[in-house]
């Protein structure tokens, strides 16, 4: 039996990826990334601040984390607003005592009920990355085009209206996109989204867009609320993620970057916010770069 000519001939089959959003790259075989100070790792802290509205919405589907029992769940909600009115300060505390700045992935909605956090984000040096609106908002194929380009308006006009600035960055509800969504934060000025989790190191999609790995796997909610692990066997698990990739890059010759994606009702509460400060400490000790988003981008672009 013969192979029918037309096989050879399929358009997208080529060495990469069936797509043309970015080019295939193996890290192995980029330039080396060098980080200020010479720094091994780059920590980049980023935390989620949402506000989650009482009635979820399953459209185009329901976040995760949102209200679960029957209408009005209460016990969900105030878990979350726990969150907000406490766990986020006691984060901000931690921070600023180890002289961390993070980025500050935020619901726009945050910004319209209380600007008063806004302005504590920005006066502790922090960074704001847009977060949709809040966690009714996500973003899926079947989401109008026209509806996705409002939410996304919506979350950079808002937040620049209340902390003063454009968020540069972006980071959907579940890291969730449309096949439209790279386009549109294009198109909105944004300069580097966080969704796309098969690297750990910026890359660049062919419209200009950088991609800023946020790795779920690394998260507080993964390791924390999924796996049932302690804040402490967290922490644990960070510093060994640490440790690898500080060898790796000193092997290699070229920085590495280690993400924390923290919860303020996760890791705000009082039995666990010890082992993060702790853990601030110890990669602090290690010699780690803290880093923004922002100023990991900027630091990674200058190089290529």
């Amino acid at each position: 039996m013969t192979l029918d000519p037309a096989y050879l001939e399929y358009p997208h089959r080529h060495q990469g990826y069936d797509h043309d959003l970015y080019d295939w790259s193996a890290l192995k075989d980029r330039k080396p990334v060098r980080w200020p100070g010479d720094a091994k790792v780059v920590v980049w802290v980023c935390v989620s601040l949402e506000y989650f509205p009482l009635a979820p919405s399953d459209m185009p589907f329901r976040a995760p984390g949102h209200m679960q029992t029957p209408y009005p769940d209460y016990r969900h909600y105030t878990a979350r607003d726990y969150g907000t009115r406490i766990g986020f300060y006691r984060l901000l505390d931690a921070l600023g005592q180890a002289g961390v700045k993070a980025s500050i992935a935020t619901n726009s909605t945050i910004a319209d009920r209380y600007p008063s956090i806004i302005a504590d984000i920005i006066a502790g040096g922090h960074e704001i990355i847009a977060h949709s609106t809040d966690m009714n908002g996500t973003i899926a194929t079947g989401l109008a085009e026209a509806d996705e380009r409002a939410l996304i308006s919506s979350a950079l006009d808002t937040l620049e209206g209340v902390s003063g600035t454009r968020p540069q960055g972006w980071l959907s509800i579940a890291r969730s996109q449309s096949r439209n969504t790279g386009r549109l934060l294009a198109e909105a000025g944004v300069r580097y989204a966080c969704d796309w989790v098969n690297d750990e190191l910026p890359y660049r999609f062919t419209n200009g867009l950088i991609n800023l790995p946020l790795n779920h796997e690394l998260s507080d909610r993964q390791i924390i609320a999924t796996q049932q692990h302690s804040a402490e066997s967290y922490g644990q698990q960070m510093l060994d993620a640490f440790d690898w990739l500080s060898a790796e890059a000193a092997r290699e010759g070229s920085g590495r970057m280690l993400p924390l994606h923290i919860t303020p009702y996760i890791m705000g509460l009082p039995y666990r916010i010890g082992a993060f400060e702790a853990l601030l400490a110890a990669l602090m000790a290690r010699g780690a770069w803290f880093a923004t988003g922002g100023e990991i981008v900027d630091a990674w672009d200058a190089q290529q």
